[in-house]
């Protein structure tokens, strides 16, 4: 069935979906006007015009907020891996595809200008860096969990190397996208392609002695 014709959400999920995306955008505005920290969970909330308590049904703390964009596609990331169907090839071109149909599905209605101003401040904002490694190793466990069930890997160590090329893959292409000019989708996409097809030559680079 298409998006088309699905029924529209209920009236309580539209609205907890708009709090939602305000306080993704009002914190994003926030945090870069006056930093993270500076930033307190009351100044947001009272810019949203809403409690702490509805914050808190939305996220559990100011990190996963200026955080949501990106954490928001490696959920799909996640929901299309439970539902691949393998095809000839190997783990990390199945890795691979699935992150980008998670890309096509996430990167619409104003979610590049949202991802780039996430990674600008996880790149300026330790605490935000070390919620990041916490929320990159609990996706790399979930992502083993649905390999182990769905495919039966029983290989954990290629496994584990395989998720930890695509994820440096795409923080590569997050931080060229990101300093472009003009950023989208198509140019997120392109930029993961080319540092998918750099993964082999990274492997095999040889050095040479002075």
């Amino acid at each position: 069935m298409s998006d088309a014709a699905s029924p529209p959400l209920p009236l309580r999920e539209r609205k907890k979906q708009r709090t939602r995306q305000a306080l993704i955008d009002t914190a994003g505005e926030l945090f870069a006007e006056r930093g993270v920290d500076s930033t307190t969970l009351d100044d947001l909330c009272a810019a949203v015009e809403i409690s702490k308590r509805t914050f808190f049904r939305n996220f559990p703390s100011k990190e996963a907020v200026a955080m949501a964009p990106l954490h928001d596609l490696w959920a799909a990331f996640l929901a299309h891996l439970d539902h691949a169907t393998p095809a000839t090839g190997t783990l990390l071109d199945l890795l691979q595809d699935t992150l980008v149909a998670a890309v096509r599905e996430t990167a619409v209605d104003g979610w590049p200008r949202r991802a780039t101003r996430s990674h600008g401040l996880a790149r300026t904002t330790p605490a935000l860096a070390a919620h990041n490694l916490q929320f990159c190793d609990q996706t790399t466990r979930s992502a083993l969990d649905l390999l182990h069930r769905d495919l039966r890997l029983t290989d954990d160590l290629h496994a584990r190397l395989a998720l930890d090329i695509l994820v440096a893959a795409f923080h590569c292409a997050l931080d060229t996208w990101s300093a472009r000019t003009t950023f989208g989708t198509p140019e997120l996409i392109a930029e993961l392609r080319a540092a998918f097809a750099a993964v082999p030559g990274a492997l095999t680079m040889r050095v040479e002695p002075r």
